[in-house]
């Protein structure tokens, strides 16, 4: 005999349902079989395939050990490389890291594996999510990194929480703060207010201080971190999302991301290939923080998550400025 807990992600299931996940090998006739035999019981009691699950509810299984490995689903090695690593995970949202070199979401016809593909592939491993019983909803996250910017994305995992947390994006109520080294010794923080217009045929965005037709106002507050004759590290919190925004403010006030290959120094960046190895740019999503959240997510509020530097930019941080945590920021 064996128990099993339900737990807060298995709750709110039909029992059937859940049975065919825990016994992935088996077809339904043998769940069936073994509910109307009461060799699978919910508290004791014999149960409906369509009863629904409660967390806490305690179900036996009445069956040989070989039996139930026998039809038992295989073990998932939820720390596969081929999933993304997890920063935080509840029932409704789910926060990972992305890398930098890796798409957020699939951009042409052509696939890629991307960070949305992954995380998906990991719920479904995980039992969280089964397409085949969604008429609509795919789990999605609701902000976008550059394919070489590295760092936190926001995931959601019910059609509830992404309305949700698309409307606390639009509202300014995730603060998303990045960590960026540039070209050029910046005296003092600052904040910037700016328009930005982009260049479809391009995929270029060019900066207006005045707005013009067909522009987008941005909003971006700079923190001076570690400075030196020739670099600065910057701690930038990114009140609007807007495409490149972070990378083309910096250029217009001549101070280019390091390794930023579309705007950036070119002298700068095949220096630091040549001495680092470092082909990227050194733009990194460290940190973001809940505020004001609606009613089904306020249990998030105040709180704050970090997703470390990769381990190259921390070593070119301390050869340039010295060590530093991001916790401490």
């Amino acid at each position: 005999m064996r128990e099993i807990f339900v737990g807060p992600n298995d709750s709110g299931q039909r029992v059937d349902r859940f049975l065919k996940k825990y016994f992935e090998k088996a077809n339904l006739s043998f769940i069936y079989k073994n509910l109307r035999k009461k060799n699978i019981v919910v508290n004791g009691k014999k149960v409906k395939p369509e009863d629904e699950l409660k967390e806490g509810d305690l179900i036996k299984l009445f069956l040989s050990e070989e039996t139930i490995e026998k039809f038992k689903r295989e073990p998932v090695n939820l720390k596969s490389k081929k999933f993304p690593k997890v920063i935080y995970e509840d029932d409704n949202v789910i926060l990972i890291e992305k890398k930098a070199g890796i798409l957020s979401h699939n951009a042409s016809s052509e696939f890629e594996m991307n960070s949305v593909d992954s995380m998906i592939d990991y719920l479904i491993a995980k039992g969280d999510f089964n397409p085949r019983l969604e008429n609509s909803f795919r789990p999605a996250v609701v902000n976008r990194l550059d394919r070489n910017t590295s760092g936190i994305l926001i995931g959601a995992k019910n059609a509830m929480s992404l309305r949700d947390l698309n409307k606390s994006i639009k509202e300014n109520n995730i603060e998303k703060y990045y960590v960026a080294m540039v070209k050029g010794n910046v005296k003092k923080d600052f904040r910037d207010i700016s328009y930005l217009s982009k260049n479809e045929d391009k995929n270029k965005v060019y900066v207006n201080k005045n707005k013009v037709d067909g522009s987008k106002e941005s909003i971006t507050e700079f923190k001076v971190l570690k400075n030196s004759e020739f670099y600065s590290l910057l701690s930038v919190n990114l009140i609007t999302g807007r495409t490149h925004q972070i990378r083309t403010i910096l250029n217009s006030y001549k101070f280019p991301i390091v390794g930023d290959r579309k705007y950036g120094n070119h002298r700068v960046n095949d220096y630091f290939e040549n001495t680092y190895s470092y082909d990227s740019q050194f733009l990194h999503n460290y940190k973001v923080k809940f505020k004001d959240l609606s009613e089904n997510l306020s249990y998030l509020n105040g709180k704050e998550f970090y997703c470390n530097l990769p381990t190259l930019e921390k070593s070119i941080i301390t050869d340039i400025f010295g060590d530093i945590k991001l916790e401490e920021l």
